[in-house]
């Protein structure tokens, strides 16, 4: 069996980059979940790569089918924006492990859908202050910055990812992005020995079974 793995983390803590070149690391062999969301596509994206960029009438079709695993919603200056994973062919834990990047309530919504054993969180932290250079340098890169959205974001992401949510979440465990290289080396790590307590648990039940028959 497989797990997910989800990556969650503040704004411009580096999330997307992390999840790029872990998913390019083939010592991990992880597979994408490509999310949905609402809101606008941005310079440099692409459909079907990031995310998979739909409407609000789509959502609901998604829910009124009951093929949505979690979903969240944010009320943005541009108005509400949802990002949400779909009950879609993507998913196979009997045979493959994923990577997905979400926030805090994605995934815990994830790991009731799935069971705690099979989602494992991935928490990046990163110094306030640099996490507002990084989105701010990013933001002046679109054709239209939302600055506002993005104050927006920085400051809400204090609430979201407070201490004591963390701690009810039970993730105790986080990994500093100051430098990109070594926050890479012990996540590729972590999801490795993790894997191999899969494996080894695979074994056990495997063998069990076959003693009783």
């Amino acid at each position: 069996m497989g797990s997910i793995f989800c990556i969650v983390g503040k704004s411009s803590s580096g999330k997307d980059t992390i999840y790029k070149r872990l998913l390019r690391n083939p010592a991990l062999k992880l597979e994408r979940i490509i999310l949905y969301t609402t809101r606008p596509i941005r310079e440099g994206e692409r459909e079907g790569v990031e995310y998979y960029f739909t409407t609000v009438e789509m959502l609901e079709q998604f829910r009124r089918e009951h093929k949505i695993i979690e979903c969240r919603s944010y009320d943005t200056v541009y108005g509400p924006w949802h990002y949400f994973m779909a009950k879609d062919s993507q998913i196979d834990l009997t045979r493959h492990s994923y990577l997905v990047i979400g926030t805090l309530e994605s995934y815990l919504n994830t790991r009731n859908y799935f069971g705690a054993d099979r989602v494992v969180p991935i928490y990046i932290d990163l110094d306030d202050g640099e996490r507002l250079s990084r989105a701010l340098k990013r933001e002046r890169r679109q054709a239209e910055p939302k600055y506002e959205e993005m104050c927006r974001r920085y400051i809400a992401d204090n609430r979201d990812f407070s201490q004591e949510k963390l701690e009810r979440a039970g993730i105790t465990t986080s990994f500093d992005n100051q430098d990109l290289n070594t926050c890479l080396e012990e996540i590729a790590a972590y999801i490795l020995s993790c894997q191999r307590v899969e494996q080894q648990s695979a074994v056990r039940e495997y063998v069990t079974v076959k003693q009783r028959i």
